[in-house]
């Protein structure tokens, strides 16, 4: 069992106190840390005793204990999955040497980058969030909003330490813009546009953990292949986490479904406006959340040809996902994958060169995932025998990167006028009117065992605990 040790001033697992220089670095970035956390964390969270899980190793059958903290003091810390013996290289232009467990100088600039981006999305997130505690459903789904906050905090703490120790002073300052940039804000905003979306209501919470938090498994997956051994150590670890996330957002979005249905059929209705008079979300309104988290998610991926996508395969910095389970040459020279263009009025498929896809194939790959969530959305539905299906929207449908940015595209996949997109996107993406409707539902529920109205209670609680457990107690 990989265990953590607790006594430090830093809990971690990569015997952090035998590097004096690098334990002093990050003992000072700590402090930043705590009051970035106390100026864009959970808002008025400070003093809650929380029910929140930290890791007490990394051993998959013992990571996690459970009790209640403040959350100002969970013990974020640095945690890598154990060291692969003899572990190779498997993919790109290295395959079969030895992983690496120092950078290479020549891939110095473009691993820093990687290692920053995936960095900023975490602490974005938080920010994103922060208001959310004031209007929660329940308590139950406080204390999860709260177990996501502080382990995209950790997820931070995993980045900072990698660039800390591996890129020197460049290091240091780039950990340093981690915790000054704001999602959102106009001189400073986070990298990727996605993270200065603002996360308005529960709706738009269960979305995001859903279909944003699965692109992160997709990066992650994708990094924990890399060829630089404490990055894929350290992605493996964050996956372990980034699972509880994706679950918020489905069993959320699920228990929205079935108290939705619940009233549906109550009330013997379809009617948006009347459901909305009962005060719960109609589906067609949760549709149109779908298309636009989903749309937006998507093109985290980036553009569909990339040269970069090429050069981090083939130097062995970023792989595809479960590499390890695909059957080919894992050089990929030579080989084609298909990607859309418009050509007139119609979307048509191109042969491009494989390397240059493979943003496209993992997009490919996230795109399966999701719709296998969304037919378990479908099926709360059929079980209530209500016949309406959500659907994921075409992949051309509202992007804004790669040769598909801009092109008006219906949900269905159907290239479509300016005039139509004006026409049709009110029903298509949420409206203001849609959004003020979720927004007015978003009252605060934190009595025990209490839901808001427009949500289920879940099944069952957090770790064997009852659903009307004290998950929250409010000094």
């Amino acid at each position: 069992m990989s265990s953590i040790n607790y006594s430090e001033k830093i809990p971690n697992n990569v015997n952090l106190s035998e590097d004096r220089t690098l334990q002093r670095a990050l003992e000072q970035w700590q402090p930043n840390y705590l009051s970035w956390w106390n100026d864009m964390g959970p808002d008025g969270s400070q003093n809650f005793d929380v029910y929140l899980r930290t890791a007490i190793s990394v051993d998959p059958q013992g990571w996690a204990q459970f009790g209640h903290v403040k959350m100002p003091d969970y013990r974020w810390g640095i945690f890598m999955n154990p060291a692969e013996q003899d572990r190779k290289i498997h993919f790109g232009d290295h395959k079969g040497e030895a992983a690496w467990q120092d950078v290479p100088g020549e891939y110095r600039a473009n691993l820093r980058r990687i290692i920053v981006t995936q960095g900023d999305t975490e602490p974005a997130s938080v920010e994103q969030q922060r208001h959310l505690g004031l209007t929660c459903p329940s308590q139950y789904d406080l204390r999860n909003l709260f177990q996501v906050n502080v382990e995209e905090g950790r997820h931070l703490w995993a980045m900072v330490y990698l660039l800390h120790k591996y890129f020197g002073r460049d290091g240091r300052e780039e950990g340093e813009a981690l915790l000054e940039r704001r999602s959102g804000q106009q001189d400073n905003p986070r990298i990727l546009e996605a993270f200065n979306e603002e996360t308005p209501d529960w709706l738009s919470f269960f979305m995001f953990t859903y279909f944003t938090d699965r692109d992160g498994k997709f990066q992650l997956c994708a990094l924990a292949e890399s060829s630089f051994d404490p990055l894929a150590r350290t992605t493996k670890f964050m996956l372990t986490e980034e699972a509880h996330h994706m679950f918020v957002g489905e069993s959320g979005i699920s228990r929205v479904i079935q108290r939705t249905c619940q009233m549906m059929n109550e009330l013997k209705t379809d009617d948006p406006k009347k459901l909305r008079e009962a005060g719960v979300i109609d589906l067609p309104t949760i549709q149109r959340y779908l298309n636009f988290h989903f749309s937006v998610t998507i093109d985290l991926f980036g553009a569909d040809q990339s040269s970069n996508a090429a050069t981090f395969y083939n130097t062995g910095l970023k792989g595809r996902f479960e590499e390890g389970k695909r059957n080919d040459d894992h050089l990929l020279k030579g080989q084609t994958y298909k990607v859309l263009e418009v050509q007139g009025d119609r979307l048509m498929e191109k042969e491009v060169p494989m390397l240059n896809a493979l943003n496209e194939v993992l997009r490919d790959d996230y795109i399966k995932d999701s719709i296998s969530g969304v037919e378990r959305w479908n099926k709360v539905i059929e079980k209530a025998g209500i016949p309406f299906r959500l659907t994921v929207p075409h992949k051309a449908f509202h992007r804004n990167i790669g040769a598909l940015a801009g092109v008006k595209v219906s949900p269905e996949g159907r290239v479509v006028s300016d005039a139509e997109w004006k026409a049709k996107v009110g029903e298509w993406l949420p409206t203001a009117e849609d959004r003020a409707f979720v927004a007015s539902l978003m009252g605060r529920v934190v009595e025990p065992g209490k839901f808001a109205n427009w949500i289920a209670p879940p099944v069952m609680g957090i770790n064997r605990q009852p659903v009307d457990f004290e998950y929250v107690r409010f000094n």
